[in-house]
């Protein structure tokens, strides 16, 4: 079910009860007088997505407003899974979403400390070192509605555990063969305070720490002790660790350590989109797409490349706000206030990407003109360009019809239309194929039209876009629609797979689109809307030879349709 966001963001505030806290806390002066701290904390062991955009707005963003400080801080506590190409890849997207963190920190700085708090827990009799195998312990843990047993191990003596834990460090035992267990409560109805495991065995190279370790904290262990270690203020995470809460201030309140809070918010979910690592992981390894920045992926890096920008997402992500409660958000919610953002600054080109040539018959030979052009009807300071107008044109295949259907108002057989910033013209013949294929449509032209402008008043219902033959720049394009067919893509029979919802169209590459000549300079990145076509970024594959522009969205704005309802 999708969570109704149909409002209009400038007729109802979104909601952020994160604020509310915080404000309240600065109030009451809940911490004394230190400034506010938080900390964005990802794991590198891939790629950003659009979800974690949320809560880098919310950690980096609500600090800023309270003149607070946020870390940067990679949980690096899986050896097996973790990579340095993710952290840079990290620090990238954080980056050009616009932030720079006051520290960056690794979990593993922690390791040391951490394994020292472990010890203490041991001698304090709240903590054990179990034989159990993971199968084992998951059957002594019992379910929602029946407690727990003890594991056999449970009463071993401070000594044992003490000498069992410094052994696991030494490396003397094998991967899976002991885990330290807190002792907590196996009848507690909270699952995650049933003894849970603090330390694993990984005998694997860690990125940074190389082989130093062979033993390794688990999440719940290292991440409130980690808040604790920066004097982190508001901990924020997603709702599935609300769960955990309890766990984290146990582990505080044992240690006796600075008291970070932890605060949980509603996930960004969106239609249409995984936000499931271990699933963009497979797309990659299974070559379903290009990688991770494939401009499909809703990673930051790939939406990033299809030429989204940090200030529609940090628009997107205000209006969604934060709540307590999980719900989805429509895709076209996202791209409505990606369009919003590019209307408003993307400079305008002519491209025609798929071709038909238009032979202006009555126009001189050998003649040419330039055509002024506004670069950005939105905004005046953009300034014009002159595009190249001659006798022989690329118009859209789609933009001629030899037989017009009902209500075709563009150029067919007698047909008069306005050329964007030119003149009339109206289609006299055509030639064709072996095939039977229009290959080439000749004209007549008004030259008391020029500007696009009627002389004698007379109306013209269409206008279409055109790029001169002579002077067309060559280029590929790639059209691309969305990675999956189905709003939930997790959604799918049993024994089947969420690959089964993959969208098999979703790019096309058009490898000989024609471009006017202003292009050729274009570097990647750069966005620009292609009149009556749709936004496009430059990719990185582009060369001083050959463009590559992808296609970021079309036109259409189904969402705003959906805002003008909503606020009749």
């Amino acid at each position: 079910m999708t969570t109704s966001h149909t409002e209009s963001p400038e007729l109802h505030a979104p909601s952020n009860f994160l604020h509310e806290m915080i404000a309240e806390d600065v109030r009451t002066k809940k911490f004394g007088d230190a400034a506010i701290q938080t900390r964005f904390p990802p794991e590198p062991n891939g790629y950003l997505h659009i979800g974690h955009a949320k809560a880098i707005f919310l950690d980096f963003g609500l600090a800023d407003e309270f003149g607070g400080k946020t870390n940067l801080r990679f949980d690096d506590t899986n050896p097996e899974r973790e990579e340095t190409e993710y952290v840079e890849s990290i620090q990238r997207d954080v980056r050009w979403l616009g932030f720079e963190w006051e520290k960056l920190c690794y979990a593993s700085d922690y390791f040391p400390q951490l394994y020292e708090w472990a010890l203490k827990l041991i001698k304090d009799g709240k903590a054990y070192v179990d034989d159990l195998s993971a199968e084992e312990i998951r059957q002594y843990r019992g379910t929602l509605t029946e407690p727990g047993k003890e594991s056999p191990y449970r009463k071993r003596t401070v000594e044992e555990n003490l000498d069992l834990f410094q052994r696991m460090k030494a490396g003397e035992f094998a991967d899976g063969s002991r885990v330290l267990r807190a002792k907590i409560d196996m009848a507690s109805p909270n699952l995650n305070l049933r003894d849970p495991a603090m330390y694993r065995i990984v005998h694997a190279t860690h990125h940074r720490t190389g082989d130093a370790w062979c033993i390794y904290p688990m999440y719940d262990f290292a991440h409130g002790q980690s808040d604790s270690i920066e004097r982190v203020t508001h901990s924020m995470c997603t709702l599935e660790f609300a769960d955990h809460q309890p766990l984290y201030r146990w582990y505080i309140e044992q240690l006796g350590i600075f008291p970070s809070q932890q605060i949980e918010f509603d996930r960004l979910n969106l239609t249409y989109t995984l936000l499931s690592k271990r699933r963009l992981l497979q797309l990659v390894q299974e070559g379903h797409v290009r990688g991770w920045d494939d401009p499909r992926m809703p990673t930051l890096s790939g939406i990033r490349r299809r030429g989204f920008t940090p200030e529609a997402i940090r628009a997107f992500v205000t209006s969604v706000g934060a709540t307590r409660t999980n719900g989805i958000v429509d895709i076209e919610m996202l791209e409505h206030f990606q369009r919003d953002d590019l209307n408003r600054r993307a400079a305008r080109a002519m491209a025609v990407l798929r071709p038909l040539k238009l032979v202006i018959d009555n126009y001189p030979e050998g003649r040419e003109e330039l055509v002024e052009v506004a670069n950005n009807p939105e905004d005046a300071a953009a300034g014009t360009r002159q595009v190249p107008f001659s006798r022989e044109l690329y118009i859209e295949q789609d933009d001629y019809r030899e037989t017009p259907p009902p209500k075709y108002y563009r150029l067919s057989p007698g047909k008069e239309v306005r050329l964007r910033n030119a003149y009339f013209v109206t289609a006299q013949s055509l030639v064709k194929d072996a095939a039977g294929n229009v290959v080439e449509v000749h004209g007549t032209y008004d030259p008391a039209s020029r500007g696009g402008n009627s002389p004698d008043g007379r109306k013209v219902k269409s206008t279409i876009h055109w790029v001169s033959v002579a002077h067309a720049l060559p280029a590929e394009v790639r059209l691309y629609e969305k990675l999956f067919s189905k709003a939930d893509p997790g959604d799918f029979p049993e024994g089947g797979s969420f690959l089964d919802n993959l969208n098999r169209e979703s790019l096309e590459i058009v490898s000989d689109a024609k471009l006017e000549p202003s292009l050729a300079g274009a570097r990647p990145g750069e966005r620009f809307q292609f009149e009556r076509v749709g936004y496009f970024c430059v990719d990185p594959d582009s060369s001083e030879n050959r463009k590559i522009f992808n296609r970021t969205l079309a036109l259409k704005d189904t969402w705003a349709k959906i805002e003008k309802k909503a606020a009749s």
